[in-house]
C-alpha cells in the first residue's frame, strides 16, 4: 500500500480519498439483538393490532348499519299495518252505524205502525211511484 498524504482530500488518488473518508467518518456500532431488533417487531405487531382493532370497528358498525336498517323497515311496516288496521276500524264503525241507524229507522217504523198506518202507506206510494216511472213501455 502506498504512503499515505494527510493533505487535501481532493489532492490524493482514490486511495488516498478513501482512507480520508475511512478516518474522518464515525464509526457507528449497534447491538442488533437489543432494541433495534425488537422495535420492528414490536412495531409490526402494533400496526397489525391496530388493523385488528380497525377490522373490528367496521364490522361493529356493519352489524350496527344492519339492526338500524332492519329495526326502520319494522317500524316502517308496523306503521302501514296499523294504519291499514285503523282504516279497516273507521269503515267497519261506519257500516256499523249504517246498520244500526236502519234498524233504528225499522224500529221506529214498526212502533209507529200501531198508531198510524198513514206514513207507512205513503212512504210506500212514493216508492211505487218512483219504479213507474222508471219503467218504459215497448
Amino acid at each position: 500500500m502506498p504512503p499515505m498524504s494527510r493533505g487535501n482530500p481532493r489532492d490524493g488518488t482514490l486511495e488516498v480519498k478513501l482512507h480520508n473518508t475511512i478516518e474522518n467518518v464515525p464509526v457507528r456500532v449497534s447491538n442488533t439483538s437489543d432494541s433495534s431488533n425488537g422495535s420492528n417487531s414490536s412495531e409490526f405487531h402494533k400496526v397489525r393490532h391496530m388493523r385488528r382493532k380497525e377490522q373490528d370497528r367496521l364490522a361493529r358498525m356493519d352489524v350496527d348499519y344492519l339492526k338500524r336498517k332492519d329495526m326502520a323497515e319494522f317500524i316502517r311496516s308496523r306503521e302501514e299495518r296499523l294504519k291499514a288496521a285503523q282504516d279497516r276500524t273507521v269503515q267497519m264503525r261506519l257500516k256499523h252505524q249504517k246498520i244500526q241507524r236502519k234498524r233504528k229507522k225499522k224500529s221506529n217504523v214498526t212502533s209507529s205502525e200501531g198508531g198510524d198506518n198513514s206514513k207507512e202507506e205513503e212512504s210506500f206510494d212514493d216508492g211505487a211511484e218512483s219504479n213507474d216511472a222508471n219503467v218504459t213501455t215497448s
